[in-house]
């Protein structure tokens, strides 16, 4: 039991459920006609890819999550699950999960989760430590997952999954520096270059968190323009949106981590209120 909850904690499963998520509202957003089977299928393909990426990330990164008390617990560097035996488990989930894609719905599907799980794995990754760029470059794979389920749905990649992901490339920038706001002592202690540049916990730095969401609002009313969803959800995307940008505000005034754990806590709400607001407004 202990090496199957190792294995289980290996996929990060919050996580995981969380990008698998967002891939069934593009799956939901796309499809003429919703089957659940197929949207737990799409949901299934997530996680398992999604899963095969966050191992990909842990292996890389077991030596310095040691060093962090967020991470010191985890299945590599307490050595509860050896590198090659989270590699093999990282490939048994990768084909599943990308052969699960191809074959109930098309090999575009297959091939855009295939270039998530490379840059998130492999690109980003290893970029954490380098530059404070990794956000922007894992913000890719990051806001693919509801281009992907709409690919599922459709079988191509129009200007509505463009939009979607756009609105959730755009969320990942408040979301990860409020994130790396709070871990700051943390992802310092690894080495880790979060922050945008210069990497401080200042004026600056909510600016820029502030600038992003405020970027956010406009984008996340174009599924109203484009005829995706109606004016029911364009309003609870707005209110969100301004809600959200609120707390940035106040970030910028307190520059404290009470502000970038409310901007934290709120980005976990905001993606999914948004979003299951897009599905029930779908027109």
């Amino acid at each position: 039991m202990t090496k199957a909850r190792a294995y289980f904690q290996l996929l990060k499963f919050r996580l995981s459920f969380t990008v698998a998520f967002s891939s069934a509202i593009g799956y939901l957003l796309g499809a003429r006609e919703i089957s659940w089977s197929r949207t737990l299928l799409v949901m299934l393909g997530g996680l398992l890819v999604t899963g095969s990426a966050n191992i990909i990330n842990q292996v890389f990164e077991k030596d310095l999550d040691k060093l962090m008390r967020r991470t010191e617990g985890r299945p590599l560097p307490t050595g509860r699950i050896s590198p090659n035996e989270a590699w093999v488990f990282c490939v048994v989930l990768g084909v599943a999960g990308l052969g699960l894609l191809a074959y109930y719905f098309n090999p575009l599907t297959a091939a855009l989760s295939l270039l998530s799980l490379i840059l998130y794995g492999f690109i980003y990754t290893p970029l954490k430590t380098v530059s404070p760029i990794c956000v922007a470059v894992g913000a890719i794979p990051g806001g693919l997952p509801p281009l992907i389920g709409w690919v599922a749905a459709t079988g191509y990649v129009g200007e509505a999954a463009w939009v979607l992901f756009g609105i959730q490339f755009m969320w990942q920038f408040p979301h990860f520096w409020a994130i790396a706001w709070v871990a700051d002592e943390d992802y310092k202690r690894a080495g880790f270059k979060m922050l945008p540049s210069p990497g401080e916990r200042d004026l600056r730095t909510a600016f820029q968190i502030m600038t992003y969401t405020v970027l956010l609002i406009p984008v996340s009313l174009l599924p109203l323009v484009l005829g995706i969803s109606g004016r029911v959800s364009a309003g609870v995307a707005l209110v969100c949106g301004v809600l959200f940008l609120l707390m940035t505000v106040q970030l910028m005034r307190t520059q404290d981590r009470k502000a970038a754990l409310s901007i934290m806590f709120a980005s976990f709400l905001y993606l999914p209120i948004v979003q299951i607001a897009l599905v029930l407004d779908k027109v």
